[in-house]
């Protein structure tokens, strides 16, 4: 890549020299306040403190459209540099992109009536997809293309969800979460399907990767969009047997593309390792909705937490670990802290998919724990990182 200005682009301050810094900072910190906070108000210690929507529209919305909408646009922002060869976001429009995806944390926590918050919740994502678009549209990178059509589908998925929340409809707030919550597993397949076995060949110092299978790169990317217009559109709301026989053939795809994936040496490896289980976390959510729609469970909730603890969270704190290291300038040997996060984090999705549903209480704060103290963890180790600048005094 070619950077005209070194001199000027160091000049930047470093936690705005490119996306990963502000966003991984940010939705992270946030990650590690939230989960408490939203514990806090199921025991009712909040007072009469209550976000727009109440505490129940708030968590279900922060922890997608919050949360996992800073990780990915840390991470595409980042990413669309290495695509193109071309410089990625940085100085005062990064600054001025991380100040609107707060203003829109803070004003849901504050309150603020849907004429203030609709908008400023609204922009952030069409902000990412336009900065992502103009980049691959100036190298014509078509094969990048599906990354901004998954941002504006989150974007729509979105935009229900504010809806439900400005006429208090319920209904309408759920099914633009799960639309949302399709919208990434789409993306964790299309990103995951790149990343896991490039980053397993390189971590294991395979003389060769795992041999690409677009057509079933295809299938999984055709499935989850299907998944996220259906769920937009209401048709997957009530249990249905042919969205079970759906969810089967999806889970299958993934599961598929994790064995070929698959090399007995990631457990040596816990940037590995730690990827793998959470893709392995979107099979088995995956399977859950399916014994849903097939009338086998009755309660959507471990299905749903395996995919956001589970496959979102754990791809999410892997993927903070690596890609943090790498863009820092450092070798990809993460502090050996990381590996009790990475653990933490797992025993939390077990705490919240099957404990939870025989000791209650104990086990939904015990998993708030775990997953506060995997981002803590982090933090301590990882924001050095993120706010200064890389070791081999590169830009970026």
């Amino acid at each position: 890549m070619q950077i005209v200005d070194t001199s000027r682009v160091l000049a930047v301050p470093p936690l705005w020299r490119l996306g990963f810094r502000p966003f991984f900072l940010g939705g992270s910190v946030f990650a590690l306040l939230a989960l408490p906070l939203w514990l806090l108000a199921l025991a009712g210690g909040t007072g009469g403190w209550t976000p727009a929507g109440g505490w129940l529209a708030w968590h279900r919305h922060e922890m997608l459209f919050g949360f996992g909408a800073a990780i990915i646009a840390g991470f595409l922002l980042t990413a669309v540099q290495t695509w193109t060869g071309r410089p990625g976001l940085s100085g005062r429009p990064l600054a001025a992109l991380a100040v609107l995806w707060l203003a829109a944390r803070l004003a849901w926590l504050m309150g603020a009536p849907p004429s203030l918050l609709l908008p400023l919740e609204l922009a952030f994502l069409p902000a990412v997809a336009v900065v992502l678009g103009r980049t691959l549209w100036a190298v014509r990178q078509v094969r990048n293309y599906p990354v901004v059509v998954v941002l504006l589908l989150m974007t729509l998925a979105n935009a229900l969800v504010m809806t439900g929340v400005a006429t208090a409809d319920e209904a309408l707030q759920r099914r633009g979460a799960m639309s949302g919550l399709w919208v990434i597993v789409t993306l964790l397949g299309l990103i995951g399907g790149r990343v896991i076995p490039f980053f397993t060949q390189r971590g294991l110092a395979l003389k060769k990767g795992p041999t690409p299978l677009p057509w079933m790169d295809g299938i999984v990317l055709v499935g989850g969009m299907g998944m996220v217009l259906l769920t937009a559109a209401g048709a997957t709301g009530v249990p249905h047997a042919a969205y079970a026989v759906f969810c089967f053939q999806l889970a299958a795809g993934h599961l598929l593309r994790l064995a070929h994936w698959y090399d007995h040496g990631i457990w040596r490896v816990p940037l590995l390792w730690s990827l793998h289980l959470a893709y392995a976390w979107l099979v088995v959510a995956i399977v859950g909705f399916g014994l849903w729609h097939a009338g086998l469970v009755t309660n959507l909730g471990p299905p749903l937490h395996a995919l956001t603890v589970g496959a979102m969270g754990g791809a999410i704190l892997a993927m903070l670990a690596r890609v943090t290291l790498g863009h820092t300038g450092r070798p990809l040997q993460p502090p050996s802290a990381m590996r009790v996060a990475f653990v933490l984090l797992h025993i939390g999705v077990l705490l919240r998919v099957g404990l939870v549903y025989v000791w209650p209480l104990p086990a939904l704060h015990l998993a708030g724990i775990c997953w506060a103290l995997a981002f803590a963890i982090f933090l301590r180790h990882y924001a050095p990182m993120l706010w200064s600048a890389r070791v081999d005094g590169h830009p970026g």
